[in-house]
């Protein structure tokens, strides 16, 4: 019989009740209400299948900070996608967003005080980091410039990369500058969003905080390729040694 974890649950009923808030609040339309069900559902379903991959009976202390991370990420996805119908309140959509942004060094930090770091926490922080940058990009683009959607893009460029290129898919030493560059990202976004420069220094930050993603990237995609290659002739040398034994 399959497990039905709490933890998904409930960050699918948190998600519901978030977008009930807003609704109360500010009122939410048509668009944020789909997308940010939408999110909330895929989001919940992927996180519930990662956890009987792993075999986990519960989502952890450190994880449940990253859930709450998710959760308003579909409240700022939710009033993103108001953003294309009507004018949205920018300090709502910032103070969630400042405030998700505020919780990816809580979960780190819980991780390593209660000794429960993980691959599937390491994995789960990174996509809800990477889902809540590109909702951001999305509302930035949306009153700045279109290229700002490369921010946002660049995780799912790598993510279909792997797809289509198996010898990226290696694993690669974590990188401090990787994590620094990402905290970054969401920092200048949501400055951006709350529009407290002026146009041209805000699209200078963009841009500079673009151009560092993209070499991160690029560096990142450099080594995995490097590291496959390595993978592949070691493989080869295996198959050999193992044609030559049974010769």
């Amino acid at each position: 019989m399959r497990r039905v974890h709490a933890g998904p649950l409930a960050g699918l009923a948190g998600v519901l009740a978030l977008l009930g808030t807003l609704e109360a609040a500010v009122g939410l339309g048509g668009l944020g209400w789909g997308l940010g069900v939408a999110c909330g559902t895929v989001g919940c379903g992927l996180l519930a299948g990662a956890l009987s991959r792993h075999r986990a009976t519960r989502l952890g202390p450190a994880n449940a900070v990253t859930l709450v991370r998710f959760v308003l990420g579909c409240g700022v996805a939710a009033l993103t996608a108001d953003a294309f119908a009507r004018p949205v309140p920018v300090t709502l959509l910032v103070a969630l967003s400042a405030v998700a942004l505020s919780t990816d060094r809580v979960d780190g930090w819980v991780a390593r005080r209660r000794h429960v770091a993980s691959a599937l926490g390491a994995r789960f922080d990174m996509e809800v980091d990477a889902f809540l940058i590109l909702v951001l990009s999305v509302y930035v683009a949306h009153t700045t410039a279109w290229w700002v959607l490369a921010i946002g893009a660049w995780r799912y460029v790598l993510v279909a990369a792997q797809v289509m290129l198996p010898r990226l898919r290696g694993s690669v030493p974590p990188r401090y500058w990787c994590k620094v560059v990402a905290v970054l990202q969401g920092v200048v976004l949501v400055v951006a969003a709350a529009g407290v420069l002026p146009a041209e220094v805000s699209q200078t930050a963009l841009a500079v905080a673009l151009l560092l993603l993209t070499e991160s990237f690029g560096r990142e995609i450099g080594q995995r390729w490097r590291a496959g290659k390595v993978g592949r002739q070691e493989s080869a040398g295996v198959d050999l040694s193992g044609a030559m034994s049974h010769g």
